[in-house]
């Protein structure tokens, strides 16, 4: 039977951060479903920082297919949860849906990885308060509303909590979680 991991994303989330979670898992012998609000063909995108820009610029990215809904999403089927940023997150903090699956992630304890915006969705859902995270570095203010500490880091390790910035850490993020998944819940 294979271990499961599910990744949850939208229309706008950035390509990099998606992807390289993705592989990189099923590479180590995870089993990665994508859930999105519907089960449709997702769109991303890019964010690139470029010189004379004060924030990142955004291109179109890759499509890829999510392999079910939110709303068809049983938590307990999976041993971890991986949460990209981009755009998406600021619409998916708002869908109850994602809301009770990060929740379960959280209460039993599971492992979870979130990147850049992915904690805008994990502060809505109530689950920050009194942790340690990083993200994208304007989302600042936005930890702090949460009630957690914001933490300038690639891979800022709070329990079972792994995050990052931007998709430039991927390396130590994904170490990180790994390290974490390998002990949690090995790949037979």
């Amino acid at each position: 039977m294979a271990v499961k991991v599910l990744l949850v994303t939208g229309d706008a989330a950035e390509s990099l951060e998606v992807f390289y979670p993705y592989q990189r898992l099923r590479e180590e012998g995870y089993q990665v479903d994508i859930a999105a609000p519907s089960k449709k063909k997702l769109r991303f995108v890019v964010h690139d920082f470029e010189d004379g820009f004060d924030t990142y610029t955004e291109k179109p990215g890759y499509t890829w297919p999510a392999d079910l809904a939110f709303a068809d999403v049983d938590p307990a089927e999976y041993v971890a949860l991986v949460i990209p940023g981009g755009r998406a997150p600021e619409y998916l903090r708002n869908d109850p849906e994602v809301q009770r699956i990060v929740r379960h992630f959280f209460e039993a304890e599971k492992p979870v990885a979130q990147i850049c915006h992915g904690p805008q969705i994990t502060g809505a859902a109530g689950v920050l308060g009194g942790r340690t995270t990083a993200a994208y570095p304007a989302l600042e203010p936005d930890v702090r509303a949460a009630g957690a500490t914001y933490q300038d880091g690639e891979a800022v390790v709070d329990g079972m909590l792994v995050s990052a910035r931007a998709w430039p850490d991927h390396p130590g993020w994904l170490r990180a979680f790994i390290e974490i998944l390998r002990t949690k819940a090995p790949v037979a």
